[in-house]
């Protein structure tokens, strides 16, 4: 969508130049608005050829509610990291450290566009608190809190 492409827009690119994450575990398609350190809006294009629809489940495929999460994580990271200078950036890693107040409202299925919004609640050191929220059509499939920590790559 022409509409997406602006100024703070990530294409895939900018996103695996700042995740580690690759197929098929890289759940963030796009990037459309980023306020580093505040606030994300990002998507992802769900498609039947996602390695995880040839087991959940068979005739009925539904996105695993985990890997909803795992996106909304992925675009908090996205937020946070955007924000460090590439020196600040190398050799870090960002990881879960919790999810509170999480609930699933309605299934996400092949051919929908997750919309990934995430805003900063708090940090405190090298810790984050991320309200994140997973829409369909404007429709909540999945929110709630993520805990993370950048760490670096040498500690784990």
């Amino acid at each position: 969508m022409i509409a997406d492409r602006n100024e703070e827009a990530f294409d895939i690119g900018k996103i695996m130049a700042l995740l580690p994450h690759r197929y098929p575990f890289l759940l963030v398609d796009r990037v459309v608005e980023v306020k580093p350190g505040e606030s994300v809006r990002a998507y992802k294009n769900v498609s039947i050829n996602e390695v995880f629809f040839q087991g959940h489940f068979p005739g009925l495929p539904v996105m695993p509610g985990v890997l909803i999460l795992e996106a909304l994580a992925q675009a908090g990271g996205l937020m946070v990291l955007s924000g460090f200078t590439p020196e600040k950036r190398s050799g870090k890693v960002f990881l879960f450290t919790g999810l509170d107040k999480i609930r699933f409202r309605r299934p996400v299925y092949p051919g929908d566009r997750l919309d990934l919004h995430c805003k900063l609640l708090r940090s405190r050191l090298n810790l984050w608190k991320i309200e994140g929220r997973a829409l369909v059509d404007g429709e909540l499939a999945a929110g709630g809190e993520l805990s993370a920590a950048i760490s670096t790559r040498e500690d784990l």
